[in-house]
């Protein structure tokens, strides 16, 4: 009986990474076929479809998702793998949404080509017979405010597109201010449910006795004020997505009401008896652990299961450094075209300063920080000493608690150092702060010598540099 022969097509321009490609994946029973155009591999693959189709998105005339489509549309459960340099958060979004297996960036393909790639024709068989094809949504641009080239931040991305295909109830949990809101409207802009409204309401931000007529309506005299009759917003986005932030702090007589929906899709008015029915997709958000809060008893099981479905976690940017950068010159350029065309720019110890803080108010502390920069700023490049850092809101008092803090740090250090008087306290200092700055930079000595303001040959002679201990004669 003959031998199976797996069959894998990979289409990429540059004809060393083809070469390369072809070396890196060759196997026995396994042949690689290259293109260099997508419109090659489209006649290929109508002749003779392979296992596994690897595609550059950057290509000439037809790009990677144009083709994925093409693919997938005329083969359901085409196996199709994307990658290139630089992937953007539609590109991914995109592509998990049309059935891609996974996109890769294309500087890490060395390491994650192989397992990848061995993983996906593990589950040809599997997803042949299992997977439908992808709902056809307009192929609409999302606009790029959710950013990051973050490991963390691709699995995100690919799971908005994942699950912006069926209706399933969605939970994003993370910090405040890392964009769950965001996430949340990437969600409904990919879903078929796209055309149709997405309402996103704070529940900490309506009174307990208002919220259930705020989400379900009321009858004309249900309570007091209530002067006329007025839907509720599942009623007002029928069809579409409701997003509910801080869902945690829902009161336990409207989380009561909210179940019956999701398990119904139906409910009454405030003050009446009639019900009704609505198709809505429900995504929630909390910063809050519903896990404990279940267990305390202030939220409900039979709610949190219902409503955690799948669960999109976001971390916090101090986990996502690698970010910091890309959100921060995405939030100058934006801010720099509503001064008319002012063009401003980080200076790199200002980038250094901005990858170096824990921003503990994530995303939008990092945006809030940048406008206000842009409005304090006097010149178009952004220095350190125009970035106002933590909460103060002014430039100089953050600068001035700053130095305070730094102050008191030193002589902090003045007064232990008497208790250990051989030692060389400036050569140590320099020494010891220089290997900590690189240590935070993860060792990335350039980066750690421009944020000290150091030539890169004297921070590297610091840490070479012995310890050194005073030579004391007995007296």
């Amino acid at each position: 009986m003959p031998e199976l022969v797996t069959r894998i097509f990979v289409v990429d321009p540059d004809s060393d990474f083809l070469g390369w490609a072809a070396a890196h994946l060759k196997a026995p029973a396994v042949t690689v076929e290259t293109f260099a155009k997508a419109e090659d591999v489209l006649v290929a693959y109508q002749k003779n479809r392979c296992d596994l189709l690897l595609s550059e998105v950057r290509l000439p005339g037809m790009n990677g998702i144009d083709l994925l489509k093409r693919v997938r549309q005329s083969d359901p459960n085409a196996m199709v793998l994307l990658f290139s340099g630089i992937v953007s958060t539609s590109h991914v979004i995109d592509a998990m949404r049309l059935g891609a297996y996974d996109v890769l960036q294309k500087d890490k393909l060395n390491f994650d080509l192989r397992v990848v790639v061995e993983s996906a024709l593990r589950a040809v068989e599997a997803r042949r017979s299992t997977l439908a094809n992808a709902a056809e949504v307009p192929s609409e641009s999302i606009q790029e405010t959710i950013i990051g080239r973050s490991s963390a931040m691709q699995d995100v991305f690919k799971l908005i597109g994942r699950v912006s295909r069926s209706d399933a109830p969605v939970m994003i949990t993370g910090e405040s201010g890392c964009g769950k809101e965001l996430v949340a409207r990437a969600i409904h802009k990919f879903s078929p449910r796209a055309q149709k409204e997405f309402v996103a309401i704070n529940v900490t931000a309506i009174p307990d006795n208002l919220l259930e007529s705020e989400l379900f309506g009321h009858e004309k005299g249900a309570f007091t004020g209530a002067m006329a009759t007025r839907i509720g917003r599942f009623e007002q986005c029928d069809g579409g997505t409701l997003f509910l932030d801080e869902i945690g702090d829902m009161p336990l007589g409207v989380q009561s009401k909210l179940l019956r929906v999701l398990q119904e899709g139906e409910f009454c008015r405030v003050g009446s008896n009639q019900t009704t029915r609505s198709d809505v997709r429900v995504l929630a958000a909390t910063n809050r652990d519903l896990e404990g809060e279940v267990a305390k008893g202030s939220f409900r099981e039979d709610l949190f299961y219902r409503l955690n479905v799948v669960r999109i976690h976001i971390p916090p940017l101090r986990e996502r450094r690698e970010d910091v950068r890309l959100l921060a010159e995405f939030f100058l350029n934006r801010m720099s075209a509503r001064r008319r065309g002012t063009h401003m720019r980080f200076s790199e110890d200002a980038l250094a300063m901005l990858e170096a803080y824990d921003w503990p108010g994530n995303v939008r502390e990092l945006e809030n920080t940048i406008q206000r920069a842009c409005a304090l700023s006097n010149t178009d490049v952004l220095l350190p000493a125009d970035i106002p850092l933590g909460t103060s809101g002014s430039r100089h008092g953050s600068a001035t608690t700053s130095v305070t803090r730094m102050r008191d740090a030193l002589q902090m250090l003045l007064s232990v150092s008497q208790s250990t008087p051989d030692i060389e306290l400036m050569p140590w200092v320099e020494r010891e702060l220089s290997k900590l700055t690189v240590r935070h930079f993860d060792d990335d000595a350039e980066r750690a010598a421009r944020f000290l303001g150091l030539p890169l040959n004297t921070l590297q002679g610091y840490i070479a540099k012995p310890a050194e201990k005073k030579n004391r004669k007995a007296g």
